[in-house]
């Protein structure tokens, strides 16, 4: 049996899960070969795609379905899972599909192994992040770490410090933030800049080292990279999306 052959059969004989994953709007699911072709998908990946059905995804790559530079780096993420046999685990992503649609996740992708122990594939999911109902008890109990990180992104921001204001250890607040958000504080405080960032990139027209400055970092360098790391694209090309003003 080859890999592939191997790799279908477990999807095949997974049809009950699949089934539960196409009934899960905030989830994406993949299974791809070690080449990174889809071999199985969830309903949600085909919309978000802007697809008629999942056959037009099994076989082809993410460098056939998402425009340039984020189809090339999607399929090196899935060729270096295959390849060193690592799994990634919730990284946080701002997803940038063909249909226009963005939205924040937290991926995770894990080397799928064959009966000799070799890889045969990867699987994996992009859960949406969704911020928490202003109403929510454990917002308010939170709201000043929260509100501090929402209103001074622009600063140097400290775990212990947000704990601190929160009267809780950190322990105890990333727990809380982690059941609320989904995120770590770590993880929030990244989402809560880089958001910021893409306004006033979207919005207007100050010079990216100001941004970065703008939006905490202490240089434009640090700022590009972790910029590409939760976009998939540098802060210039970010801007030369949004097109004409």
């Amino acid at each position: 049996m080859t890999a592939l052959s191997e790799l279908e059969a477990r999807a095949e004989a997974a049809g009950f899960a699949l089934q539960l994953f196409d009934r899960l709007p905030d989830v994406v699911f993949f299974l791809k070969d070690t080449a990174g072709r889809y071999v199985a998908v969830n309903e949600t990946l085909v919309h978000r795609l802007g697809l008629s059905g999942k056959a037009d995804l099994l076989g082809r790559t993410t460098r056939d379905l998402f425009p340039a530079p984020l189809g090339e780096r999607y399929l090196a993420q899935d060729l270096g899972v295959c390849r060193s046999g690592r799994e990634i685990s919730d990284l946080l992503e701002l997803h940038l599909y063909p249909n226009h649609q963005e939205g924040w996740c937290v991926t995770t992708k894990v080397p799928v192994r064959g009966r000799d122990g070799g890889v045969i594939g990867l699987a994996g999911t992009s859960r949406d992040v969704h911020s928490p109902a202003s109403g929510s008890r454990s917002l308010q109990d939170l709201a000043g770490a929260v509100r501090h990180i929402q209103e001074h992104y622009d600063r140097p921001l400290r775990v212990e410090a947000l704990a601190a204001m929160a009267r809780l250890s950190p322990y105890r607040l990333t727990r809380r933030i982690r059941l609320l958000f989904g995120l770590t504080p770590a993880q929030l405080i990244i989402k809560t800049r880089v958001d910021a960032a893409r306004r006033l990139l979207r919005e207007g027209e100050d010079p990216i080292g100001q941004i970065a400055v703008a939006c905490g970092y202490c240089d434009q360098s640090a700022f590009t990279r972790q910029f590409k790391a939760a976009v998939g694209l540098t802060p210039a090309q970010y801007r030369e999306r949004r097109g004409p003003p």
